[in-house]
């Protein structure tokens, strides 16, 4: 795929984050996709993987969305800058609901082949996040 491709299909890959749609996760990413990701020690994989990502967020952050700031692409691969907004209503990791709405950022790295995701390296500002819901001051 050229850059340009890479480009749109993150915009695919936006959708499916911000609506969860179970079929549109299966046309972006790869079956055999590996994602590292901090929520979880093991590398979680293809699309069921990322849905697990996603319903962690969303049973905790039911209203999160992910705005894409940044892209840059070279070859295959695809780095992006996204801002993450929702309102702290379940529980995340043990921590019971705070009501308190948070931003943060999040850096991710995405390898494409054959216009699909492969893999991914998530780096959400977790210690942000914590410090927004009141677990850490």
């Amino acid at each position: 795929m050229s850059i340009k491709e890479n480009k749109v299909a993150i915009q695919k890959f936006l959708e499916f984050i911000n609506t969860g749609n179970v079929e549109l996760s299966k046309e972006i990413i790869s079956e055999n996709a590996i994602f590292y990701a901090p929520t979880s020690p093991e590398p979680l994989k293809g699309p069921s993987g990322y849905m697990h990502v996603l319903n962690i967020m969303r049973s905790a952050f039911p209203d999160i969305q992910w705005k894409l700031e940044e892209v840059v692409a070279e070859q295959n691969i695809v780095a992006t800058r996204f801002t993450l907004n929702g309102t702290h209503k379940g529980h995340f990791f043990g921590i019971e609901p705070s009501g308190k709405k948070i931003e943060i950022s999040a850096m991710n790295f995405y390898y494409f082949s054959n216009g699909k995701i492969i893999k991914e390296y998530g780096q959400p500002d977790i210690f942000g996040l914590l410090k927004q819901i009141g677990a850490i001051s």
